[in-house]
């Protein structure tokens, strides 16, 4: 009797989310039947290695100024913040302008701040208020790239060719993040920290050279009109919305002691010179395998919740382990499980929204994405003087854990929270598979497009 009560294999899987999907394909064939998206892809590629040069330059170089995870924490800050507020103004304006054009000039204005970093390191000028001033000037570029580059990825390819062109473009942002600390190591100990930022600067010339010569071939692109709070109302209307943005906001918070952390663990290590490098790159190593994988289980609820606890445990082996190598090892993990969680998460926002109200949805997915790195990046820095580098890696792996406990150990409280939607001023419970439906006053914004399951990539904004 007793072990008839226990669950089987199939029952356990499925309690978990690990239900198999059956799809089988991989995504980089697009790359190769798209010639325009083939020349975008690679472009993207030399831009985002710039930018994890000169990210993981910062980083160092913010450390060695200062010798202060404060200091990381608010030169990172600085970086991240503007997607928090400026992340539905840039929206509306990628719908207003257009993404190429708008892309193209977020490219040329960051390749200016890192062309000017670089020269105020060769004069010996570049203290932390410099750094902070182009890390912020470099994250607005981002924050205003970020929707425009959805959208310009999406006119590239016809319909069937979306989803494995989001899940390219998702790659190579990862490649960059795995293989850049590495390159980065090379540049700073034989020629400087200056020949990263130029790297990032030469970077940006190239991809905007590359999506000029993409939309002369294109036809012009349609300008629309968008309301920026279309997104929090729907969000503010759906529970089973709002938790998912909180989860998206939780992965973002748990992985970010890997860049604010890294170079004081390595220090403890007794790894600094090349510690931080390694785990950056182990946690982008480990989103781009996954990337690459074929898909094997449905987006779900559960799936995101057994996902975001196998990073908040891989993120606390990665702060208490005494040895490096299991840290770069629970980096990379840390790496695979963000982004089965964002995939999930992702694919069930465009989901649970009505059809129209998707764009809308997203636009406020990218704010939880990006808009949450600064607080956690703050509170590392802050927290780590305050209760130790280690304490603080535990106190923000706690958010990742807390929708897998309450699916293990309180489930009914969970189906009752993601069932409340607002319905003419009133919250009530709907079924599951029903979406909430907000009028909207205005159209709202296409700038942030669904992204499907493989396109998923762990946040760290770049």
């Amino acid at each position: 009797m007793l072990l008839s009560l226990q669950p089987t294999g199939a029952q356990a899987r499925a309690r978990l989310g690990l239900i198999r999907s059956g799809e089988r394909s991989t995504p980089w064939w697009v790359v190769r039947k798209n010639r325009r998206f083939r020349l975008y892809f690679y472009g993207s590629v030399i831009s985002d290695l710039g930018t994890w040069l000169q990210n993981t330059a910062q980083v160092l170089l913010a450390y060695q100024i200062s010798h202060s995870v404060l200091m990381v924490g608010l030169v990172t800050c600085a970086q991240f913040s503007s997607p928090f507020v400026l992340g539905p103004f840039a929206a509306v304006q990628a719908d207003r302008f257009g993404g190429r054009r708008t892309l193209l000039g977020t490219q040329v204005v960051a390749c200016l701040v890192a062309a000017a970093l670089g020269c105020l390191e060769f004069e010996h000028s570049l203290n932390g208020w410099c750094l902070g001033a182009g890390a912020l000037l470099s994250g607005i570029c981002f924050t205003f790239a970020l929707p425009a580059r959805n959208v310009t990825v999406r006119r590239l390819v016809s319909d069937e060719q979306v989803r494995p062109a989001f899940a390219m473009d998702s790659v190579s942002y990862n490649l960059g993040r795995a293989i850049a600390p590495l390159m980065s190591i090379a540049l700073v100990h034989w020629v400087g920290f200056g020949w990263a930022f130029i790297g990032n600067s030469v970077s940006f010339v190239v991809f905007t050279a590359i999506l000029w010569v993409v939309g002369r071939s294109g036809s012009a692109e349609p300008e629309r009109r968008s309301r920026i709070m279309d997104g929090f109302r729907v969000a503010a209307s759906d529970a089973r919305i709002m938790i998912l943005l909180l989860m998206v906001a939780a992965v973002t918070i748990a992985d970010d002691p890997v860049l604010v952390l890294g170079p004081a663990l390595a220090a403890r290590m007794h790894m600094a010179s090349y510690g931080p490098e390694w785990f950056i790159a182990a946690l982008g190593a480990g989103v781009v395998l996954g990337s690459l994988r074929r898909s094997k289980h449905l987006p779900s609820l559960r799936l995101a919740a057994t996902a975001l606890a196998l990073l908040g445990v891989s993120m606390i082996f990665f702060v208490l382990t005494p040895w490096m190598w299991v840290s770069v090892a629970a980096a990379f993990l840390a790496g695979v499980s963000c982004l089965i969680a964002n995939a999930a998460t992702r694919t069930l926002l465009s989901k649970t929204a009505d059809p129209k109200q998707v764009a809308a949805v997203m636009a406020v997915w990218a704010i939880a994405w990006a808009g949450s790195k600064p607080f956690a990046s703050l509170a590392d820095g802050l927290l780590a003087g305050w209760v130790g580098v280690r304490a603080t890696g535990l106190i923000l792996a706690v958010p990742a854990l807390i929708p897998f406990a309450v699916m293990i150990f309180a489930p009914g409280v969970g189906r009752k929270l993601v069932s409340y939607r607002r319905i003419e001023g009133k919250f009530v419970s709907v079924p599951a598979g029903q979406p909430a439906r907000i009028p909207m006053e205005q159209p709202i914004s296409v700038a942030v497009l669904p992204v499907p399951e493989e396109a998923a990539a762990c946040p760290q904004p770049a």
